[in-house]
Parts: C-alpha cells; sequence; structure tokens
C-alpha cells in the first residue's frame, strides 16, 4: 500500500511540475532585440540580461554590494591593475532548437564577451551596426589591456590603470557572458545577425520565440544553476498602454504588470486581486538639451529652458506624487552627491533676458521629443511634454511636441537629432559613474548616450579622474564639482527621481522590485 501511495505522490508531483502556471508579465514596449550589448535601454535589458544571461558578477542592492554569479569569486591585485575571477563550475548554456552546447561554460566564453566589444579586428566586433555604447561611453577599450584565460576556469582582466568601478560595471546587462561555441557556430555559417534573433544565454529563462509588439516567450531553464524557476514559462504581453496593463492584471490575463502610471496604483488600491510592490528608483528622469544644436549651444539658452520651467507643477501633474524633485543627475542618496547644487527657480523675466542676451529675444522655434506610453521615468509623457511646452511658451519659445516611437525616439535620439529629449536613466549599481560616463563624458558622445551631445575637456577629466582612484574623499570631490559645472551649463533639465512600482496579482508571490529598474522572475511563483 506504501508503495501505490508513493508512486501516486509522484505522479501528482509530476503533473503538477507538466502543468505548471505560466508567468504572464505585461510589458510596455518590443525589445529592440536580445543581443544586449548592442543597446542601452532598460525595455530591451530587462527582456534579454536579465531573463536569458548572466554576468560574473551581480549587485545586491538590498545589501548594497558585489555578489557572486559566473565567477563564484575574484581577487584584485595590490596595484589595483587586474582583477582575477574564478568561474562556477558546471554552468550551462542554454539547449535549443538553433545550438547545443558540446560543453559547460569556460573561461573561453568570457574572453570571447569582451574582446567582441574591445578588439576593432575582432570577427564579432562589426556585427553590431550601432556599436556598443556602454563599452564605448565607459572607455573599457582604454581601460582593459587584456582579457586573459589562465584556465579553462580562471580569467584575468589586465588594465592598464586602476579603476574603481569596473568590478560594478561588470553587474551591468552589457557585460552578460555569451557562448563563444555558439558565436563560432554562427561565424562559420556567416548568419552573425542570429546572435540577435535566436539568443543562448545560461539565465534562468530560455527563449522561445518573438511576435514584435505582441509578445515574447520563453521557457525555464530546467539546469539553471541558481534553480529551476518555478514558472514553467514565462510570456511578456507586450502591453503599450498602462491603464490596459492594469485592467489585464485584474482580468488575470497577466500576474505582473510593470511600469504603472500614479493613477493606475490609486484605482487598484484596496483592491484585494492586485498588490503593489515599491521602492526608491536608481534613476532620474530629464530632458537633455541638444547643446550641438542651435541656439542650445548657447549655455545661456539652456539656462533660460530651466528658469521657464514649472517644475512643481510638472511633477504634480505627471507624477502625482510617486517622485521626488531632481536637482542633479543622480538621486540623493548617491555617494558623491552634491548638496550645495540648488534646483533653478522659476524666474520668467531672469529667463527672457538671457534669451535676449543671447540674440533670441523674440524667441525661436524648436522641438520636443516624446514617447507616446508611459514609463516609470515618464508615466505620462503627453501631459509632461505640454506642460514644458506651456512653460517654453511663457518666454517665446515656439517648440513643437513629436512623438515618436520608442525604438525611433532612441535610435534617433543617440545619433543626436533631437533638440529637446524626454528621456530617463537609470543606473545599475548604486556609483555615481553610472550616471556621468555614459551621460556627460566626451566618450559618450560617440556612442550615443550623452543626449545632451556636451563634451567638455575639464568635465570629462573630472569624470575619469574619479574612476582611477581608490580614495572615496578625492571621488567625492570630482563628483562634486561635475555636478557643479553640469549645472553651470545647464545640459539637462532634471526632472525627478520616481518610486518604482509593478502591480502583481495576489496570486504572485517571490517577487521584488528592483531600484535599478531591473527584472528578477526566477523566484516567482504563481498559485
Amino acid at each position: 500500500m506504501r508503495t501505490r501511495l508513493t508512486l501516486l505522490a509522484a505522479v501528482l508531483a509530476c503533473g503538477t511540475t507538466a502543468y505548471a502556471k505560466p508567468l504572464t508579465v505585461c510589458t510596455e514596449a518590443s525589445p529592440e532585440g536580445f543581443d544586449v550589448v548592442r543597446y542601452n535601454s532598460l525595455t530591451t535589458t530587462n527582456a534579454s540580461a536579465d531573463v536569458l544571461f548572466n554576468r560574473l558578477v551581480d549587485y545586491d542592492a538590498r545589501a548594497g554590494k558585489l555578489v557572486p554569479s559566473l565567477a563564484s569569486s575574484w581577487q584584485v591585485a595590490a596595484d589595483g591593475q587586474s582583477i582575477t575571477f574564478s568561474l562556477r563550475p558546471g554552468v550551462g548554456f542554454h539547449k535549443t532548437a538553433w545550438f547545443k552546447p558540446s560543453r559547460p561554460l569556460n573561461a573561453d566564453d568570457v574572453v570571447f564577451s569582451f574582446q567582441r566589444m574591445l578588439d576593432p579586428t575582432h570577427p564579432w566586433y562589426k556585427s553590431a551596426p550601432t556599436g556598443y555604447p556602454h563599452a564605448k561611453s565607459f572607455q573599457l577599450d582604454k581601460l582593459i589591456k587584456a582579457v586573459v584565460k589562465v584556465d579553462a576556469r580562471t580569467v584575468r582582466f589586465e588594465l592598464n590603470q586602476p579603476d574603481a568601478t569596473l568590478l560594478p560595471l561588470l553587474s551591468m546587462g552589457f557585460a552578460s557572458i555569451y557562448s563563444a561555441e555558439y558565436a563560432e557556430q554562427l561565424a562559420k555559417a556567416g548568419n552573425f545577425d542570429q546572435l540577435n534573433s535566436l539568443p543562448v544565454g545560461t539565465g534562468p529563462f530560455v527563449f522561445q520565440s518573438l511576435a514584435k509588439d505582441s509578445a515574447v516567450r520563453y521557457a525555464a531553464n530546467p539546469a539553471y544553476f541558481g534553480g529551476k524557476p518555478p514558472a514553467e514559462r514565462l510570456i511578456y504581453a507586450i502591453t503599450p498602454d498602462s491603464a490596459v496593463r492594469a485592467q489585464k492584471l485584474k482580468a488575470g490575463e497577466c500576474q505582473i504588470a510593470l511600469s504603472p502610471k500614479p493613477q493606475d496604483i490609486n484605482d487598484v488600491a484596496g483592491d484585494a486581486r492586485v498588490k503593489v510592490l515599491s521602492t526608491p528608483m536608481f534613476s532620474t528622469a530629464f530632458v537633455a538639451l541638444n547643446s550641438q544644436h542651435k541656439p542650445f549651444d548657447d549655455k545661456r539658452v539652456r539656462q533660460a529652458v530651466n528658469l521657464a520651467f514649472d517644475k512643481a507643477n510638472y511633477l504634480k501633474v505627471v507624477f502625482v506624487g510617486s517622485a521626488v524633485a531632481a536637482n542633479n543627475p543622480f538621486p540623493p542618496s548617491t555617494f558623491g552627491y552634491n548638496k550645495a547644487v540648488k534646483d533653478y527657480p522659476q524666474d520668467l523675466a531672469r529667463a527672457k533676458k538671457l534669451l535676449a542676451d543671447a540674440g533670441y529675444g523674440n524667441g525661436f522655434d524648436t522641438s520636443i521629443w516624446v514617447r507616446p506610453t508611459g514609463s516609470t521615468l515618464n508615466p505620462n509623457p503627453k501631459a509632461g511634454a505640454e506642460v514644458l511646452q506651456a512653460d517654453l511658451a511663457k518666454i517665446g519659445i515656439r517648440a513643437e511636441i513629436k512623438v515618436l516611437e520608442w525604438g525611433e525616439l532612441i535610435k534617433r535620439g543617440k545619433a543626436g537629432e533631437h533638440d529637446l529629449l524626454f528621456m530617463g536613466w537609470a543606473g545599475d549599481n548604486g556609483d555615481a559613474d553610472n550616471f556621468l560616463t555614459p551621460q556627460f563624458s566626451c566618450a559618450a558622445v560617440q556612442s550615443g548616450t550623452n543626449f545632451a551631445r556636451y563634451c567638455d575637456p575639464a568635465l570629462d577629466k573630472l569624470i575619469t579622474d574619479a574612476r582611477h582612484v581608490a580614495n572615496p574623499k578625492l571621488r567625492a570631490a570630482n563628483y562634486a564639482r561635475a555636478q557643479q559645472l553640469i549645472k553651470e551649463q545647464a545640459l539637462w533639465l532634471p526632472l525627478a527621481h520616481p518610486t518604482a512600482a509593478t502591480l502583481t496579482s495576489s496570486t504572485v508571490s517571490g517577487y521584488q522590485v528592483s531600484p535599478f529598474g531591473r527584472v528578477d522572475f526566477s523566484k516567482a511563483v504563481v498559485k
């Protein structure tokens, strides 16, 4: 009898696994692709790096420190000019219809993943049509002398100089580790583009299919080194309208709804079917002023835009109490934040005088670029653009609002085609450099992530020097001066530091909201 009961329990257990409920996540936009090193948007990172790949290290936001991932441990040399990583044993790459790995992860994969981005002579270097924005912005080609295979499970990063930010950078999505074996298979077939459409990683989920602007489908990775995810299937239901995402959640069509608007959160208050998860976000919403476009090449004009803006009204209209005003490029909790930098007050008379002094006493025509649908960093794009448009009109600036689809907005914004651009930036590891280098360095103008298109040797030196010293006081002093210069030059119209929120069904457990806007569904359970 005991044997029959044991067998019955086993059958029932297998049945539960086979018919485990899928986890459907209502997301706001389609990813640009799955070759994450080529992109810099959070939407693409969340659909690729966060579910399909792993990095050598991760950043534990709750503990505020780096933790092992594909690397089980690491050692920084006494002179700071090399870092040696020991790889976790037995980590497997995904088995798919288009690739069957013959070996586990090893040092060759790490070497390939970085050489591809850093070495212009590498066969894969030109496979990214728009380059490698993060690697370029952070000037990793100048920092990293070589990535050396010591043995099958040991890799050494040799540096041209010490750098306090490299280890945290390696937790970012662009530092995901790819299969060198899969890349070799594609290269032999001359099919480099497949890496972007049919990805292979080591992460908790395995890619299945993409229906653009409709859905991305994944299956749980049964061999994931962190443990097989409870959700047998993961589905990203592309749902641009946040109100529709909330409706789908309440109707049971999805179990998690990302990037809700403040009104969506208010609407579900008291609804037992829905939980609201939130945390302060390590991010900044801003309007970038293109310093390479006239008349924004004149700092007086940029200052006038800041002086014309009623930020309090903007926060009330767009964020409805779900964000705090931003004065600097990164949140006040960040190491190196300069409290002495004060926001521009709304002063229309002074703004008009600055415009007149710059030769634009009669104002000028310009454009405001904005995405069509809301996100955590811009819950109501249309309303926000209209607030800015109205404020600029008060000082004679006639601004046309142009709505661009998200992928097009990012592409053309990186190319510097905009005048005024509503944008947001989320850091990945709590370091100020995560904002300053990609947004204000000279190298980031070339890579496209510097949306202000501003290259100043003095500012660039402050940012670069801060990376190369370990002394916290010296780093903080550089960051403080950098923030002063950014304020004086009025490169941004800083808007807000939002609260990151997610709506989940009451049937979901095991999911936490990240302050970096990243997602981790590997522990999420649907009851």
